[in-house]
């Protein structure tokens, strides 16, 4: 009592923190040894298990985009062809046409190419770099071709002047020195409707817009379809996660439908629909509410209204796996506490159904972005996309460059989108959170 008396009782003090768990402190250091090697063995064996995904991914998914990204830069088919000249013009000054010797050297190069039968490679890689060059180049070629080559090699500057007045301009020996380089931004600058003065200042591109143009319609395309597929799938996803369990998996089957029917059968069914004498002209002028058909197939309203229906079902699964999840008792709630149906919707369930709209709504962007087949088949000229560009590119005019870039600006721009629409749902979320 004394003791107590003269020592009061202060303020307890927090007890010291372990240092190291109770489990650590009976281990001796042979098991903690042996507990860290079964740790990485553990992780090793699971790095093993996605070994082979990881390789899959590389080849399928890694490897092609870096491709596309180096041949959007990479250039080395006028380098392969004619590297004498282009090693003799690379200290030419770009102002007068370049010497006597270089033009024979040129010329001399050429008549090897038709000999070889290369020298249309040449004229086509000339011709993306200055429009008009490869008939020059053709028919400058062939006439090249029924010279002795002790003529060609004497006096090849003087005949390439006879052939082809062309020759003598300081305009094609630009060209020439352009398409010459190994690395090269002129895919870049083309798909950005860009190009380079003969000073090498970038400018407008003198010729119509295309490119850009044609970005602009694809994402303002790609944004109707993802309003259109939440305008629908937004009430539907509603209705199916609302009823009893056995109806709402019998209505989803009708939901994945789609998937189970080919892509070409379902666009082909949008043609026999809104083709000139299809169903849907031949409905309308037996109503008599139109005297003529209409124009619908092969425009930009059939490409979005195909490819709404196909996409649909990417709208609808999101957003009703996460309606599924949402209390009925949160809407009770609200109204019971005097919120109007509109006000409980807007203030509970639209927030918590947001990850599932957000999901739902960039999966539809960024697959209706890079559509090929649909607007293809359906939207003919007016309707198509940049991808039926890409394609055209890579399967027609054999420009590969051309088409890395416009691959690679387009999977740039889908990223940009990507990681700022992620940024603005995410502080969404969190702030409705």
């Amino acid at each position: 009592m004394a003791d107590a008396a003269l020592n009061p009782p202060g303020p307890r003090r927090p007890a010291p923190r372990a240092t190291a768990s109770a489990a650590d402190v009976a281990l001796t250091p042979d098991e903690k040894r042996a507990a860290r090697r079964e740790l990485r063995r553990n992780r090793f064996m699971a790095f093993l298990l996605t070994l082979p995904l990881l390789i899959f991914l590389s080849f399928a998914f890694i490897a092609p985009i870096g491709t596309m990204l180096f041949q959007s830069v990479y250039s080395p088919n006028v380098a392969e062809l004619i590297p004498d000249t282009l090693d003799r013009l690379s200290d030419w000054d770009g102002q007068a046409i370049p010497d006597e010797e270089t033009r024979t050297a040129f010329a001399y190069d050429l008549r090897q190419l038709f000999a070889e039968r290369r020298s249309g490679r040449l004229g086509e890689e000339l011709n993306r770099v200055l429009p008009g060059a490869s008939s020059t180049v053709q028919g400058t070629a062939r006439k090249l071709n029924e010279a002795e080559p002790e003529e060609v090699a004497a006096r090849g500057a003087e005949m390439l002047s006879e052939f082809n007045a062309a020759w003598d301009s300081p305009e094609i020996w630009r060209a020439l020195q352009r398409a010459g380089e190994v690395y090269t931004d002129r895919f870049f600058l083309t798909a950005l409707d860009l190009e380079r003065t003969p000073e090498g200042e970038v400018q407008a591109r003198a010729s119509a817009r295309i490119y850009i143009d044609l970005y602009v319609k694809t994402l303002r395309m790609g944004l109707t379809i993802t309003l259109l597929t939440v305008l629908l799938g937004y009430p539907l996803s509603f209705f199916l996660a609302h009823q009893p369990s056995g109806r709402a998996n019998m209505l989803i089957i009708f939901v994945l439908l789609p998937f189970w029917t080919s892509l070409l059968v379902r666009t082909t069914a949008w043609i026999a629909l809104l083709q000139t004498n299809g169903v849907v002209n031949s409905t309308l002028m037996a109503m008599g509410l139109i005297s003529e058909p209409l124009t619908l197939l092969y425009t930009e309203f059939a490409t979005i209204l195909a490819m709404t229906h196909i996409l649909l079902p990417f709208m609808v699964l999101p957003l009703y796996s996460v309606m599924k999840t949402i209390d009925p008792s949160y809407m009770r709630a609200a109204m019971s506490m005097g919120a109007r149906p509109i006000r409980a919707w807007y203030s509970v369930y639209l927030p918590a159904s947001l990850p599932g709209l957000s999901a739902g709504a960039m999966l539809v962007f960024i697959i209706s972005v890079g559509y090929y087949i649909t607007p293809a088949l359906v939207g003919g000229t007016d309707g198509q996309m940049i991808s039926n560009l890409i394609a055209f590119h890579m399967q027609q005019s054999n420009n590969w460059g051309l088409a890395a870039a416009l691959g690679t600006l387009l999977l740039a721009l889908i990223l940009v989108i990507y990681f700022a629409f992620d940024r603005f749902v995410g502080a969404s979320n969190i702030k409705l959170g």
